[in-house]
């Protein structure tokens, strides 16, 4: 249901960004082709569409952050040549990130005024007016946080409004948010609705990227849906139903994923079960049961908890309350060596980060789950080393110059292969997947789907959290859709199937499966707010 304010009343107001024709391709990949994207001032813009869909390309283009092969973009009456960042900036666009650029070692007043900081008479930073500015600040927008407090003391949703409140000081007349409520309380979420629209009726022009489909019914004025790099549909949300959003978001090809053999795997006793499992703050009171060669996939919007839950189990964060079994017995997880060593294994959604040492070699990185086994008294047996890392680029072909090649000279898709060798050498039992999919070409996620199905054949059970609903329809057995920290739907895979498929080719069967995923996701998510 949209709340009052949320209207197309700007169809006469001028353009305050005008892209035209911008495509951009990255390698032999078509990230953009040929896309016209408008915003207007005094409205809010919703920018949707699937992962990998070209919404973040597209903005990046905007920011100056990326160059376009072709096309022109024109901020205000001016046509801008988008050479830096900062050029955007003086032209008026600020960013709200999704991944917030704040510093955690500054106050919040110091991030609020970052690269911009108020000078005193002699040159020097005037700190005070730094606090009373940013004081000043928080009351116009209603926020209630002490902005001499370091920033590393805040929690995620204080962070947020520090992100946003950084963001609107600028006073720019173009606004992009990115994900903006990922970390936000309801309260806090109808806060930034009242500001939103506080910014619109001042004729500011508004872009809004989400994949909560709620809030974008309540707050956007139009939206321009992106599918495979192409502007699929721009129009006033009166005329788009949630059912015809997620229609022009699904409505393509299954990017290759269709023609993965899934294969049936014959199931076993429970690897791993959860119950009435908590973490300080998510997941919440979670039930659930994985059983030897079953997939079970974790579906939800950002936020909704599903990388908590990959983070409880490997024993990066507490268990607040409840249990977990594995192999039928009690399991006390409280560090990831608890979790090795009752045979669980996590690829982590950051490859980069908390996957891999990127400057050290393929072969470094997947001996480090066995060093025990390829080295002794302190030294590593070059040859053990050598040999567990041929075999885990020849089963998993991880295409690299040699094994002592960089991992950072690696592709995308063949940085994942190494991070999932690194653990499929250690053999364990239970395999939970953050986002092993993101960030790679098409046929990369084929590749990985298959490895998926494969050990879940070998007789893994196997966690596989996914923000892209076609690589969970290609791998799973079962999914469950989470939201607010809980889990509030459980569905077998063959039920997302049509109900009578005779006439239907495997194209129309899966666009089906995946509009029936993506309703019971925003549907789940709704019910939970």
């Amino acid at each position: 249901m949209r709340d009052g304010g949320a209207r197309d009343e700007t169809a006469e107001a001028p353009a305050a960004v005008r892209m035209l024709g911008i495509s951009k391709s990255f390698g032999g990949v078509q990230a953009l082709a040929h896309v016209d994207f408008s915003v207007r001032y005094g409205e809010i813009h919703a920018l949707l569409g699937e992962n990998g869909a070209g919404k973040s390309t597209l903005l990046k283009i905007l920011r100056g952050v990326l160059q376009p092969d072709s096309g022109s973009i024109e901020i205000g009456a001016d046509a801008l040549a988008v050479t830096s960042a900062d050029a955007v900036r003086r032209a008026g666009v600020a960013m709200i990130f999704q991944e917030m650029s704040l510093i955690p070692t500054l106050s919040v007043a110091e991030n609020i005024f970052l690269n911009r900081e108020p000078k005193g008479r002699l040159g020097l930073v005037d700190d005070k007016r730094i606090v009373r500015d940013t004081r000043k600040l928080f009351d116009e927008f209603g926020v209630t946080i002490d902005p001499e407090a370091p920033l590393a003391e805040l929690g995620a949703g204080q962070r947020q409004l520090t992100e946003i409140v950084k963001a609107l000081s600028e006073r720019s007349r173009i606004l992009i948010l990115d994900e903006p409520t990922s970390a936000l309380s309801a309260a806090e979420v109808d806060r930034l609705f009242v500001l939103l629209r506080r910014l619109k009726s001042d004729g500011a022009a508004i872009i809004y990227v989400s994949h909560r489909m709620d809030e974008i019914m309540r707050i956007a004025d139009r939206a321009t849906i992106m599918r495979d790099g192409r502007r699929a549909v721009t129009a006033p949300l009166s005329e788009l139903s949630l059912a015809a959003i997620i229609g022009h978001i699904v409505g393509r090809a299954s990017r290759g994923l269709g023609e993965v053999e899934r294969g049936e795997a014959t199931q076993g006793e429970a690897l791993i079960e959860l119950r009435n499992a908590a973490g300080a703050a998510k997941p919440r009171n979670v039930d659930l049961v994985i059983r030897r060669g079953e997939v079970l996939g974790v579906a939800g919007l950002l936020g909704s908890g599903r990388s908590s839950l990959a983070r409880l189990l490997f024993g990066l964060t507490p268990l607040a309350a409840g249990e977990i079994l594995i192999k039928g017995v009690k399991a006390n997880i409280r560090s990831p060596r608890d979790a090795i060593a009752a045979g669980v294994a996590l690829i982590p959604e950051d490859r980069l980060l908390e996957g891999l040492i990127a400057e050290h070699s393929v072969s470094a990185n997947i001996v480090l789950s066995v060093l025990d086994r390829v080295a002794r008294h302190g030294w590593v047996s070059e040859a053990a080393a050598a040999e567990v890392t041929r075999e885990q680029i020849e089963r998993l072909r991880i295409k690299t110059a040699s094994a002592g090649a960089a991992v950072n000279t690696l592709s995308g898709g063949n940085q994942q292969k190494v991070v999932v060798g690194k653990w499929l050498a250690a053999t364990p039992d239970i395999l939970v997947l953050d986002e092993p999919a993101a960030g790679v070409d098409i046929g990369a996620k084929s590749e990985i789907v298959r490895l998926i199905r494969e050990l879940a054949r070998a007789g893994c059970a196997i966690l596989l959290i996914s923000s892209e609903t076609p690589v969970l329809l290609a791998a799973c057995d079962r999914i469950v859709v989470m939201s607010e920290g809980r889990i509030v739907k459980e569905i077998a895979r063959h039920e997302l199937d049509p109900a009578s498929d005779a006439e239907a080719d495997e194209g129309e069967r899966l666009r089906h499966a995946e509009h029936e995923l993506l309703m019971a996701i925003h549907t789940g998510a709704a019910m939970a707010a």
